[in-house]
C-alpha cells in the first residue's frame, strides 16, 4: 500500500476511525502541543485542528502516534513486515545462468519504477507567494522554555555543490521572524556536510523545505541511510511507486510535487545565529547554540493546504514509533554485516541513541565485545551510549527478560567496557557536545576462557510435557 499524498493518508485514517477532527479553536502556543501529547500518551487518534488562532490553515498532528498507525503509514501489516521486505531485497543473489538473468528482468523493471520522477508542475505550486510571511502558518511553540515557535516536521532538501547529490533530512527550524528561521542540522548530519562544503566554496546554499507530504516519503527523510543514498529513491522502495518531484520556483532543487507547503530560500554559510532552547526527544531541553540561518524567499502551497507538526519530549512520542520502524527495517542490513546478531531492541525509553539490547549466537570467547565494538563503528550506532549483549535465547524485546538476565549475568568489573568517542549532539550528560564516553556490557553466559572458573548454573525451566499437561487440564482444575 502507498499513499499519494498527505490527504490520501488522512482519508485512510478517517475510514479506520483513527482521525479526530477538532472544531474548537486552539492556540499554537502550548495548547495544541498539550492536546497532542495527551493523545499520543494514551494511544489516541491523529488530530486535525480546523481552527488555529492566528492562522487560516488547519493543523494536523499525531500522524504516527501508535505502532499500528505507524505500520499503516508505512503501508505494511506490521513493523516486522518492514524487516521481511528489506531481507528479501538483501537476499537476492546475482544471476548466473541466462535463464536466471531473464528472470531478473521484471525485478530490474520494478527497481527502475522506484526512481523519482520529475514532473513539469505539481499541486504544491498552485499558490505562489513571492513576499512570504511565516506568521501566516500555524507554527507551534510546544514547550514553555522553547526559544520560540518551531517547524517540527519539515523535509529539508539540499544538494552537494561538488557531486550534485541530493540529501533530504528532517531538522527542526526555529522561526525568528516572517522570513527567517534557524537550520538545526547537527555536525554529523548529511545536510551539515553540504553546508561545510558551501562554506569552503564561499557560496550561498539553496535550500527547500517541504511540509505536509505522504507518510512514507516523510519517514524516508528520518532513516539513517549511508551518505550518497538518495532518500527519495528509498521512499520509492517503501512506496513501491516513485516519488513525484517538481522543480522549485527559484531554488535549484526538486521537491515532492504533492507537498502541502514548500519554503524556498537559502543559507549563507557565513551567517550563524543563536537557536534554542527546544524541548527535545530526550525529554530534556537542548540548550542554545549557534546554527545557520535559513532565509525564506518564496512560499508555495496547495489550495486549502494543511500544515503538519509533531511534538517531541518524554517518551512515548510519535518519533519513538518511527524509531521502532527503523529498528525493524534496518535489522537485516545489520545482520548482513554482523550475521551473529539474532535481534536488536532500541527501547523507546532509550530515545534511539541511549540504549541498545542485542542478542547474539555466541561462538567464542570475547564474542560479545567484538559485537559491541562493531556496532559502535556502524553508522548511527556510533551514538549508542549503552550497548548490552545477550545470548540468543534471550528475548531482547521483553524488558522483564532483559533486566532479569542483566542482573544475573553481569560482573561489573569483568563485563563492562568503557570507550570514548562520538556521542549524539543531544546527549546533555556528555562533557562536551558530540564527544563523550560509551558503555558496553557483556550479559552473555561466560566461558572458562573469559575468566569464569565456576559452573554456570542452568536456568529454572519446567519440562514442556508438564506444561502441556497442565494447559490441557487447566479447566479441569477449576482454574479456567
Amino acid at each position: 500500500m502507498h499513499f499519494k499524498d498527505l490527504r490520501d493518508y488522512l482519508t485512510a485514517l478517517e475510514q479506520r476511525g483513527q482521525l479526530k477532527t477538532i472544531e474548537k479553536e486552539v492556540s499554537p502556543l502550548l495548547e495544541a502541543a498539550e492536546i497532542a501529547d495527551r493523545a499520543v500518551k494514551t494511544g489516541g487518534p491523529a488530530l486535525l485542528f480546523k481552527h488555529v488562532a492566528g492562522s487560516a490553515f488547519p493543523l494536523v498532528m499525531n500522524l504516527f502516534g501508535t505502532e499500528s498507525r505507524t505500520a499503516l503509514a508505512l503501508g505494511v501489516e506490521s513493523l516486522n513486515s518492514l524487516r521481511d521486505s528489506m531481507r528479501a531485497l538483501l537476499d537476492q543473489k546475482p544471476p548466473e545462468s541466462l535463464w536466471e538473468k531473464l528472470k531478473m528482468l521484471p525485478k530490474l523493471k520494478q527497481f527502475s519504477d522506484m526512481l523519482p520522477r520529475v514532473l513539469k508542475d505539481g499541486p504544491c505550486h498552485e499558490v505562489v507567494i513571492e513576499s512570504p510571511d511565516l506568521g501566516a502558518l500555524p507554527i507551534l511553540k510546544t514547550w514553555p522554555l522553547d526559544g520560540g515557535k518551531f517547524i517540527t516536521l519539515p523535509l529539508v532538501f539540499t544538494k552537494d555543490p561538488i557531486t550534485g547529490e541530493r540529501n533530504t533530512g528532517m531538522y527542526r527550524m526555529q522561526v525568528y521572524d516572517g522570513n527567517t528561521t534557524g537550520m538545526h542540522w547537527h555536525m554529523h548530519h548529511h545536510g551539515a556536510g553540504h553546508f561545510r562544503k558551501y562554506r569552503q566554496l564561499g557560496r550561498r546554499m539553496d535550500v527547500a523545505v517541504a511540509i505536509g507530504i505522504d507518510p512514507q516519503t516523510l519517514y524516508a527523510a528520518t532513516a539513517p541511510l549511508p551518505e550518497g543514498i538518495d532518500e527519495m529513491i528509498f521512499a520509492g522502495f517503501l512506496r513501491q511507486v516513485p516519488v513525484e518531484l517538481v522543480r522549485c520556483v527559484h531554488a535549484d532543487l526538486e521537491v515532492p510535487a504533492h507537498a502541502e507547503f514548500v519554503l524556498e530560500g537559502y543559507v549563507d554559510p557565513a551567517e550563524l545565529r543563536t537557536e534554542g532552547p527546544f524541548g527535545d526527544h530526550t525529554g530534556y531541553y537542548s540548550m542554545e547554540d549557534q546554527y545557520p540561518v535559513f532565509h525564506v524567499t518564496v512560499i508555495t502551497h496547495r489550495r486549502d493546504p494543511l500544515y503538519t507538526a509533531t511534538i517531541v519530549g518524554k517518551p512515548p512520542m510519535e518519533d519513538c514509533y518511527l524509531g521502532k520502524a527503523t529498528e525493524r527495517l534496518f535489522l537485516p542490513l545489520v545482520q548482513k554485516l554482523l550475521p551473529e546478531i539474532v535481534d536488536v531492541n532500541l527501547p523507546v525509553e532509550g530515545v534511539f541513541h541511549n540504549m541498545a539490547f542485542v542478542s547474539i549466537d555466541k561462538a567464542f570467547p570475547g564474542h560479545a565485545r567484538k559485537v559491541i565494538s562493531a556496532l559502535w563503528g556502524l553508522g548511527q550506532f556510533m551514538f549508542t551510549k549503552i550497548v548490552v549483549v545477550f545470548d540468543r535465547d534471550v528475548d531482547v524485546q521483553d524488558l522483564r527478560d532483559v533486566i532479569w538476565r542483566l542482573g544475573n549475568n553481569v560482573d561489573p568489573q569483568r563485563d563492562v567496557v568503557i570507550q570514548q568517542g562520538p556521542v549524539d549532539v543531544l546527549d546533555h550528560a556528555s562533557p562536551a557536545i558530540g564527544f563523550g564516553s560509551k558503555m558496553g556490557i557483556d550479559a552473555t553466559k561466560k566461558l572458562k576462557e573469559e575468566g569464569y572458573t565456576r559452573v554456570w548454573p542452568p536456568v529454572i525451566e519446567m519440562p514442556k510435557e508438564v506444561q502441556d499437561l497442565v494447559t490441557m487440564n487447566w479447566k479441569a482444575y477449576g482454574l479456567g
